[in-house]
Parts: structure tokens; C-alpha cells; sequence
């Protein structure tokens, strides 16, 4: 039987939208998008790599909530609020996922408020990044 476990944060905007953070069917983990907002001080930063490293931070926490890890992902979404922001965001975002290389998708949108400068969606597989990996240039 298909397992389903839902990942809650206690984010207001989790109970307004009634939505979790993250959703995993059995070993496929899909994790909202995250902006970041520290989630005990409630602090964004006016720094967009601050802003980007909690993201990942929280992205991390929820991952791990359920056995997997930035490794295991195998798609982003990066969405960016100032398109000159993408080259020093993509920088950092790279960083993170080196030798991960999920497949990835950047745009630069509006964000659901000003203060938000970068927020990212992933979706994971548990185990991903254990298993045998082929890499092909074409």
C-alpha cells in the first residue's frame, strides 16, 4: 500500500493556503515552494545569498523529516524576483547542488511579496543520491 506522509512546519501560511511544506508518496518528495523566512525568528534577510541560504536551509530540515537529503533531489524550481539577482543566485544555488545536478528550471516572477528575492521548489526521490548514476553529454 502506498504510503503518504504529509510535513508541516507550523507556518502561518501553511494553515492559510492549507497546504505542507512536504509531501512524500512513498519515496517521491515534493516540497513546496520555500522562501526564506527564518522559521523560529520569522527574520528575512534584505540579503538575497542570506535569503537563498535559508531556503536551503529549511529545504534541508523538511528533507530530512523524512529520511532524504539535498542529494536526493532530482528537479528545481528557482524562481528569482530581480532578474539581475540570477547570475549571483544560479552561483549559489550551484554551489549547493554540485555533483547533484538535478534538472532545473529558473524564472523570475513576481514572488507573493517584495521581501521574498529568491524562493525554491524541489522534488526529491529517497535514495537518489545512493544509486548508480550515469552522466551523459550529448
Amino acid at each position: 500500500m502506498t504510503q503518504i506522509v504529509k510535513v508541516k512546519t507550523g507556518s502561518k501560511f501553511e494553515a492559510l493556503g492549507s497546504y505542507s511544506r512536504l509531501v512524500a508518496v512513498d519515496n517521491w518528495i515534493f516540497v513546496s515552494n520555500t522562501a526564506g523566512r527564518h522559521p523560529e525568528s520569522q527574520h528575512i534577510s534584505d540579503d538575497v545569498i542570506e535569503q537563498a541560504q535559508q531556503v536551503f536551509d529549511n529545504i534541508e530540515k523538511a528533507l530530512a523529516s523524512v529520511g532524504a537529503g539535498l542529494a536526493d533531489v532530482v528537479m528545481s524550481r528557482v524562481f528569482i524576483q530581480d532578474p539581475a539577482d540570477v547570475p549571483l543566485v544560479m552561483e549559489f544555488v550551484g554551489q549547493k547542488f554540485k555533483g547533484i545536478d538535478p534538472a532545473t528550471t529558473v524564472t523570475c516572477p513576481p514572488l507573493g511579496s517584495t521581501i521574498y528575492q529568491v524562493e525554491l521548489e524541489v522534488t526529491a526521490y529517497r535514495g537518489a543520491g545512493d544509486s548508480e548514476t550515469n552522466r551523459i553529454t550529448i
